[in-house]
């Protein structure tokens, strides 16, 4: 009998039967770490936007939607898909740019019918009890009116703007990347409640870009012997964040542009010689006009 074949029958004993006092070996399971919830990452505007100057007043705002108006649904080269290509939630996004910001109050409006329903129930509900003096308890107060209401949406999201790539092998070695730039586009208008007339009016556009990087070996090592190796990466903006950048820059645009004409007001005029401001003013290459009045 050969030395390997007496090996593997002690091998094959020893899983078989469980010596004394010695215990089975149970097999230890890998921890699978799961990943925490965590806040919310912010863009680059959004610094930007929590460092304007107080205004004067706070603007009491409805936003009753701003929705995808795109029709636009997730690129995908192969298959056909049912998913939208940008966020339907971008409502919520401008209300909380909104209240980031600290220029506006803003008041339920997307789910108006919701809130009256609820204000019905409690005021029924107030008419049938009664307080410690024997009095019927009073209606709730009246709603918070808006005199602004803002419109707008995503109105464009144009894929394979710009696409393109380069490539090399040398001996069955190389790799290669390619790249893809989309672009969302949003819209924000802000309409006064008292006349209709629309206030201001401002279109932000951003750009999301993806890249995807190829790695590769294909090469005979010798005369019956392949090597072959492939990895790789792929960056995506998410469209989401881009989104959210974009509807945080409208914001700041509204509130910079109303200022300028006189739409609303700072609390202190000299505020207008911030940074964030005088740093909108030098991308819209207007800062030398006003200086040279």
């Amino acid at each position: 009998m050969s030395p390997w074949t007496i090996f593997a029958i002690v091998i094959l004993c020893t899983t078989i039967f469980k010596p004394a006092g010695v215990e089975k070996p149970v097999a230890i399971k890998p921890r699978r770490e799961s990943s925490q919830a965590t806040l919310v990452s912010t863009t680059a505007v959004h610094k930007e936007l929590v460092s304007l100057p107080p205004p004067e007043k706070k603007i009491v705002v409805g936003v009753y939607a701003f929705k995808d108006r795109t029709g636009q649904y997730k690129y995908s080269p192969n298959v056909a898909t049912q998913s939208r290509a940008v966020t339907q939630g971008a409502c919520s996004m401008l209300i909380k740019a909104l209240e980031d910001s600290g220029w506006f109050i803003s008041v339920e409006r997307e789910g108006l019918n919701r809130l009256l329903k609820e204000r019905e129930l409690v005021n029924e509900t107030r008419k049938q009890y009664q307080n410690d003096q024997g009095e019927s308890l009073p209606p709730l107060p009246p709603l918070l009116s808006p005199g602004i209401i803002l419109e707008g949406g995503i109105i464009a999201y144009d894929t394979n703007i710009i696409t393109g790539g380069f490539g090399a092998k040398y001996f069955g070695l190389g790799g290669d990347i390619e790249y893809r730039k989309d672009q969302v586009t949003i819209y924000l208008r802000a309409v006064s409640v008292k006349t209709g007339k629309i206030l201001k009016s401002v279109s932000i556009t951003k750009t999301i870009l993806s890249k995807e990087v190829h790695l590769g070996i294909f090469r005979f090592v010798s005369l019956k012997k392949l090597l072959e190796a492939e990895t790789g990466f792929t960056t995506n903006e998410p469209p989401q964040m881009c989104v959210l950048e974009a509807i945080e820059k409208a914001v700041l645009s509204l509130i910079i542009e109303g200022v300028l004409d006189g739409s609303w007001a700072l609390k202190n005029p000299e505020d207008i010689k911030s940074p964030v401001i005088q740093s909108y003013l030098e991308e819209k290459g207007i800062l030398k006009q006003l200086m040279s009045k």
